[in-house]
């Protein structure tokens, strides 16, 4: 299982994205980011979340 913790994307959000591959994790926080932070994910903040995905 894959994970991003919002926290370390410098959110000051307890939110933890899980799935099983880093695509669907990095979908996954796209959506959050729009619908709960109001930030749309740009290509180069996808490649800086990709970063801080790791295995659980």
């Amino acid at each position: 299982m894959r994970s991003l913790h919002c926290r370390d994307a410098g959110f000051d959000c307890e939110g933890v994205i899980r799935a099983k591959s880093d695509e669907e994790v990095l979908n996954q926080a796209a959506q959050h980011a729009k619908e709960v932070h109001g930030v749309e994910a740009t290509p180069e903040m996808q490649k800086d979340l990709q970063a801080l995905i790791r295995e659980e």
